[in-house]
């Protein structure tokens, strides 16, 4: 078994990281201790992401300090290493070429950088496919590859980025899994693991403290250890009391957050979730079966529908800023309208959302209108784009419009050349 101290590793004090005028990140403080495995937990834009790249050196902070065994960093640092959510292996080298890679800043011999690498091949479960290219291999081995790459120079601390998100279920369990196991057995050279998720079950499955992060800018709001031995089961009561203690938190940050961006410039600057129509279809019509009756709580629709899971905190939130559903202590109950779509047709669907979306989501009211009043009624995306921009960080701007883009193209308000990167009225609503 891994053996927790009081020992810092890595720590984080009063950082803060805006990008141009618009904060990301305020008064962050964390210490990542010897022997744990640490979790950041938020939704999408609560700066998880930034954050860990901001402890590996490879984005520095506005203000505050990071420090790595007691010393300043201030750039990437040797026994730092990171595993992304993307694969990002070169699909000219070979499996070992590409694990090798990691070792080039060390200055190695030859034969010593290939034993190491060898070494990390074979326990990270990929014995035997040192010569294939990643070409030939599935998506779990191609992540064990991102995870040999990691280890084989012997990190200190050991920072993942959501590395199980890309791949599918059963996969990703099979990975975690063999994680958790070298971990537990102390087979992995890393002291400490600092992982980044939105997989709450994730994060009470593998953590033995979990941060969570609100938004905009991101703060941690909570943190929650995890008294569980490994290995932790899901079906253990304490485990699914600890989910539903999270679920609870989580959807309460959200609807504040909701709360407070209704409130500025006029609700445009609602972030909004990329959920598409399938997913939030699929979803009302799973909490309005006989099973549910229209109400659940979140941890046991992730326990019983997993390929949910990924998505559910988004579809919810999605749900609650149409007010097809509310959200409310980890909690969701269809409201009149989410019912009545949920049993109608398609174009009555279509009536029914066209109609929330216009008077619940601002920024969709709001193409309409100055698609309206133009000339041509054509508009360059750059055009709300910019307006957005002044309110939130460029990546939360361009997933807005792409969720609002699927939803008025859905609802038939208007529609979008992606050639062009141009909206324009249909021609029926002309």
């Amino acid at each position: 078994m891994t053996t927790q101290t009081n020992l810092p590793v890595l720590e984080l004090r009063k950082v803060c990281k805006a990008f141009g005028r618009l904060p990301v990140l305020a008064d962050i403080n964390i210490s990542l201790r010897e022997g744990e495995i640490l979790g950041l937990l938020g939704r999408s834009g609560s700066g998880k992401s930034t954050l860990l790249r901001i402890c590996a050196g490879l984005v520095s902070p506005t203000s505050g300090e990071v420090l790595y065994g007691g010393s300043p960093l201030t750039g990437p640092a040797e026994g730092i290493a990171v595993v992304f959510q993307t694969f990002a292996l070169f699909p000219w080298l070979t499996v070992l070429e590409n694990v090798e890679l990691g070792l080039d800043a060390l200055g190695l011999s030859r034969d010593e950088a290939h034993r190491r690498a060898m070494s990390a091949i074979d326990l990270i479960g990929l014995d035997g496919f040192q010569s294939a290219y990643p070409r030939e291999l599935s998506g779990g081995m191609r992540q064990r590859v991102g995870f040999a790459r990691a280890i084989v120079i012997n990190p200190t601390v050991l920072l993942m980025d959501e590395p199980f998100s890309a791949l599918d279920i059963l996969i990703a369990e099979t990975l975690r899994t063999d994680f958790l196991d070298l971990w537990v057995e102390r087979e992995l050279p890393t002291k400490s693991v600092l992982l980044v998720t939105h997989n709450i079950d994730e994060a009470v499955l593998m953590c033995d403290r979990i941060l969570i992060l609100s938004t905009n800018p991101g703060r941690l709001a909570t943190e929650i250890c995890i008294p569980l031995e490994h290995p932790r089961n899901r079906l253990d009561s304490e485990f699914q009391n600890i989910v539903d203690e999270i679920y609870s938190i989580v959807t309460s940050r959200a609807i504040e957050s909701i709360k407070a961006r209704s409130q500025i410039h006029g609700g445009l600057a609602q972030p909004l979730p990329e959920v598409g129509l399938n997913l939030i279809s699929g979803f009302i019509e799973t909490l309005a079966s006989q099973t549910y009756g229209g109400k659940a709580e979140l941890a046991v629709i992730a326990r019983s529908h997993s390929h949910l899971s990924k998505y559910l905190l988004e579809i919810a939130e999605a749900l609650h800023i149409l007010e097809f559903a509310e959200i409310k202590d980890g909690a969701i109950k269809l409201t009149s309208a989410g019912n009545v779509f949920a049993h109608c047709g398609t174009e009555e669907r279509k009536r029914l959302f066209k109609e929330h979306l216009l008077r619940f989501v601002p920024i969709a009211a709001h193409i309409r209108h100055v698609l309206d009043e133009r000339e041509g009624n054509i508009a360059p995306r750059e055009r709300f784009e910019s307006e957005l921009e002044d309110h939130l960080h460029s990546g939360d701007a361009d997933k807005t419009l792409r969720a609002v883009t699927v939803w008025g193209r859905y609802a038939e308000i208007f529609s979008y050349d992606e050639e062009k990167r141009m909206f324009s009225l249909i021609q029926s609503n002309r």
